[in-house]
């Protein structure tokens, strides 16, 4: 009896590992995220309550309607809720920590020449125009 329980344990562990392919599709309704990140509706429900980053649009019939973004949130909410073991507060911290990381980019490295003066500037600006308006 105690290795069938094992066994249980190790499928349903080993199941909560497989990598979720997210259709590209533009929403998703309750029941089809549930059941692509195979969890109860319900925990989706309770999800929207705790994680800010969870806010479905909802159509004109009140059906929540999931984008590709929300689903991404719910698969990396329940990768740090199931297996990283964080909890609800500790998930909502690493996700804001998270969104604060991508937030503070660097700038991408365009190269600031401080030689170049107003007046070189518009000397180019007025080739450019020269050549455009020779076009026509």
């Amino acid at each position: 009896m105690a290795s069938m329980s094992l066994s249980k344990r190790v499928t349903k562990k080993a199941a909560r590992h497989e990598e979720i392919i997210i259709p590209d599709k533009l929403y998703f309704r309750i029941g089809e995220v549930a059941s692509l990140c195979r969890l109860p509706a319900y925990v989706l429900r309770f999800w929207e309550t705790e994680f800010s980053q969870l806010k479905p649009v909802k159509s004109s019939t009140g059906q929540r309607m999931y984008r590709k973004r929300d689903v991404e949130s719910v698969v990396r909410i329940k990768k740090l809720l199931y297996d990283d073991g964080f909890t609800i507060a500790g998930a909502r911290l690493q996700l804001r920590e998270e969104t604060k990381s991508e937030r503070n980019q660097s700038a991408l490295p365009f190269p600031m020449n401080p030689a170049i003066s107003a007046a070189h500037l518009r000397h180019e600006l007025q080739q450019i125009l020269h050549i455009l308006s020779a076009r026509h």
